[in-house]
């Protein structure tokens, strides 16, 4: 079987029961070469089990996953050779040097070499702590081994698991920058699954949010985010404002707030119409700003508000 396909991972129809109760249901998504694509849902959606089914940690009930043109049920081997993957917190022992974890897992696979090892420590940028302590490092340090763990085998695909978990803003930063270089200039497929939304919107190529075990929205990120964006009115008096609006053609009032802000849907060429009907009734039109949708209005809209993982 061709490892050199369009698609780095292909996963269709995956499903996955336990018990009288299915955990995912008919997952379908594909992640190309050098592609991020970020992996988003609540708790409970079905986000964990998905990436464990995709490392081979448990099987899907039904579906098939390809790795690299391979079949993961058929064939493993050959499968999860394309895969570096960060499950959870990347495991090390802290009382070696970053170079000594490196060098045991390098002890378990004769390709291997301390050349290789040398490229990924350049790679993720430690060179100058490599050989300190990994209870000295920073928990930013610790993520970076991590991913030069995962990188040691030259994975065509990285999964990761909250790749910035627990990161201060500029850890953040950094990881984000880390993880789009792996992919521009490495070519490096990347699937992350993270809650930190803003941080996805910013990173990746294409998301998938999962909620209740089935995608109910996919994509790239630009064309998630397109479509005329909310107005947001502050009003004075509110109630008087609101009716003033409801009366005007073509404007939906999308949700009101007691400290006087209405959203509303309205084309852009109405907006000095409804300002003006507005004055006209007396009510105070303290601001009138378009709201641009960010993936976490996307998120919360598709998902109710459940909380995300």
């Amino acid at each position: 079987m061709p490892a050199d396909e369009e698609k780095i991972l292909l996963v269709e129809n995956v499903s996955k029961r336990i018990g009288r109760r299915e955990i995912v249901t008919d997952l379908t998504f594909d992640v190309g070469h050098g592609e991020i694509y970020g992996f988003l849902g609540p708790n409970g959606a079905g986000k964990t089990t998905t990436i464990r089914m995709l490392v081979g940690l448990i099987r899907p009930t039904r579906g098939t996953v390809r790795i690299g043109g391979y079949d993961l049920r058929k064939e493993p081997l050959q499968a999860l050779r394309h895969v570096g993957c960060i499950v959870e917190n990347p495991e090390m022992y802290p009382y070696l040097t970053g170079r000594e974890n490196l060098e045991i897992l390098g002890r378990m696979n004769e390709e291997i070499t301390p050349e290789r090892i040398g490229e990924v420590v350049r790679l993720v940028e430690l060179e100058r702590r490599i050989d300190d302590r990994v209870k000295t490092y920073s928990l930013g340090m610790r993520q970076r081994l991590g991913i030069a763990q995962a990188l040691l085998g030259k994975p065509k695909l990285l999964i990761l698991d909250e790749p910035t978990n627990g990161l201060d803003p500029s850890g953040i930063r950094e990881m984000r920058h880390f993880i789009r270089q792996l992919a521009r200039e490495e070519g490096i497929s990347v699937l992350i699954s993270s809650h930190i939304l803003h941080e996805v919107q910013l990173l990746c190529d294409r998301v998938a949010i999962i909620n209740k075990g089935r995608i109910i929205q996919s994509g790239p990120v630009d064309r998630l985010l397109e479509g005329d964006p909310p107005v947001e009115w502050e009003l004075s008096p509110l109630d008087r404002g609101v009716q003033v609006l409801e009366s005007l053609p073509g404007v939906t009032i999308l949700e009101r707030r007691e400290d006087g802000r209405v959203f509303t849907r309205i084309p852009e060429d109405q907006i000095h119409d409804a300002n003006r009907e507005l004055l006209h009734a007396g009510v105070k039109v303290r601001t009138i700003h378009r709201k641009h949708p960010t993936l976490e209005d996307i998120f919360l809209q598709m998902t109710e508000g459940d909380s995300i993982a």
